[in-house]
């Protein structure tokens, strides 16, 4: 047996014993929604003290909820942080580490990301084992039509959206996928990395895509190239309540991971007009790549309150059909802000002060907001501090229907924190995050302490960073010199919780422990 044989049996045996998986009768069985955000920084909704982008409906689902102020994603970008979430493994042991491209950006080169290996259990799988109706409308990133990544063969009944991440770069894309089948949109084809948007030159089918426009910034037409029809989002929507709508006597699992706020910037004109002459912007040209954009600083705001809107008609749907009290709901987002593509993170705060962006291991990059709002279970305007990260969510999701988790998952149920029994909360020791972007990262939280090591590809011996998080939350004073205790301890953890994996440049950890 090959290392990578070897490598895919222990994972498949790690994650996809189910066959222990019973629903007793008296288990709760809420229906279940849990709304992702792409690339939303902790501090760019207004239940996390934003105050120039508007998001009135996440306000008020924290003041009818509960606020997470320590909730962490798994790693600080797309696919890894998905499969973390859906796996209940934290980076250290998940198959997907990074975002491993495969095919490219044209329609006809659509490949996805590497895909999630046959019979890795998940949320769904789970869910779908105790007699749940599953969907996935939104933003996939681990695996394509034709391959074992697919949704379909992760639980999920219904798929509605982007396979590919990279085609979800562009908001007007020329189709989605139900399932396995391509749904037209009544969009032209956009190359939103082509050479004016800082794409590659050498890219000649995007050159030949955007030929016939041949404009210039200064061109009526300029910008309004980059738009088209059929807006993915509302799409994204329609899908999602036509499955609530058909559901409704069931018991079901809607996970909804919209792209929003995730570059390009494309927003429907109707929506920029709220932010439009409100600040000084200058156009964005397309410098630091994805699509240009004439108000960018007013379509970065306008994609957030777009999102929110999205929020508050599911909210509205299931007031409608009297499913609101057997519902949960839960709102995070899967990394930190960016900090390309005409966004300004400084301007609006997206990070809330923390230290660090997307693709960092620093706070933010990694702390992400989260919100649960279940009438009538959990206590309206409630705010905690509990230490949980996204691998905890299959925990507290087989945990609230009454169902085993897989085995040697990495995730502790949070369900006490929500129904307000804080005091039989268990707690973890660490938080363990492992990320070989970015030149390599490791980072461990123990209780109030942070270690980081960053450039750790070319540097493998670089040395712990360390925080008091409770002293030092935006990570300014590095205090490791005086704790070499803790030093040590974080080596045990690196020890004890880095696995290999069969792709050979996530192993950079290996050299690190050597």
């Amino acid at each position: 047996m090959n290392k990578l044989t070897l490598i895919f049996f222990l994972f498949s045996i790690s994650c996809a014993d189910r066959s222990h998986v019973q629903t007793p009768e008296t288990a709760i069985r809420p229906n279940i929604i849990f709304i992702y955000a792409d690339d939303l920084g902790y501090g760019e909704t207004e239940p996390y003290g934003q105050i120039k982008i508007k998001t009135p409906n996440l306000k008020k689902m924290a003041a009818e909820g509960m606020r997470f102020t320590n909730f962490y994603t798994s790693t600080p970008v797309c696919a890894p942080a998905r499969c973390a979430l859906l796996t209940g493994l934290h980076t250290g042991h998940t198959w997907i580490r990074g975002n491993r491209e495969h095919g490219q950006f044209h329609d006809s080169e659509e490949g996805g990301q590497e895909p999630l290996p046959e019979g890795t259990a998940t949320i769904a799988t789970i869910l779908k084992d105790a007699g749940y109706r599953t969907a996935a409308i939104g933003k996939w990133g681990l695996g394509m039509t034709g391959n074992s990544g697919h949704p379909n063969n992760h639980g999920f009944d219904y798929f509605y959206g982007y396979l590919d991440q990279k085609q979800a770069h562009n908001y007007y894309p020329t189709h989605l996928w139900e399932n396995e089948q391509w749904d037209s949109l009544d969009n032209p084809y956009i190359y939103v990395h082509n050479m004016r948007a800082g794409g590659d030159a050498n890219n000649s089918r995007a050159i030949e895509a955007f030929a016939k426009k041949n404009l210039e910034p200064d061109d009526e037409g300029f910008f309004a190239a980059y738009k088209g029809n059929e807006y993915a989002v509302d799409r994204m929507t329609e899908k999602a309540m036509n499955f609530i709508r058909g559901n409704k006597d069931s018991a079901f699992f809607l996970y909804l991971p919209y792209t929003i706020p995730h570059l390009s910037l494309q927003v429907p004109d109707s929506a920029l007009q709220q932010y439009r002459g409100q600040w000084d912007e200058q156009r964005y040209l397309g410098e630091q790549g994805y699509t240009p954009h004439e108000f960018p600083k007013s379509a970065y705001a306008a994609m957030i309150t777009y999102l929110d809107a999205q929020v508050g008609e599911i909210f509205s749907l299931l007031d409608s059909l009297d499913l609101d009290e057997n519902t949960i709901v839960f709102f995070s987002s899967d990394n930190g802000p960016t900090f390309t593509g005409g966004v300004d993170p400084v301007f609006f705060n997206s990070s809330a002060g923390l230290r660090g962006l997307k693709m960092d291991v620093y706070e933010g990059g990694i702390r992400v907001p989260m919100l649960a709002r279940w009438p009538g279970k959990i206590a309206p305007g409630t705010t905690t501090d509990h230490v949980s990260a996204q691998y905890d969510v299959m925990a507290t999701i087989a945990d609230l229907v009454g169902v085993n988790a897989p085995e040697n998952t990495d995730g502790i149920s949070f369900l006490p924190v929500l129904l307000g029994k804080a005091e039989v909360q268990q707690q973890h020791e660490f938080l363990y995050f492992e990320y070989p972007e970015k030149r390599g990262q490791v980072a461990i939280r123990l209780k109030k302490w942070k270690g980081v090591k960053t450039d750790l590809i070319p540097n493998p011996g670089n040395p712990w960073q360390l925080y008091d998080l409770e002293t030092d939350p935006f990570e300014k004073t590095d205090v490791a010199q005086a704790h070499p205790d803790l030093l040590e301890k974080f080596d045990e953890i690196v020890r004890a919780e880095h696995r290999s994996t069969h792709v050979e440049r996530w192993n950079f950890m290996d050299n690190v422990i050597e």
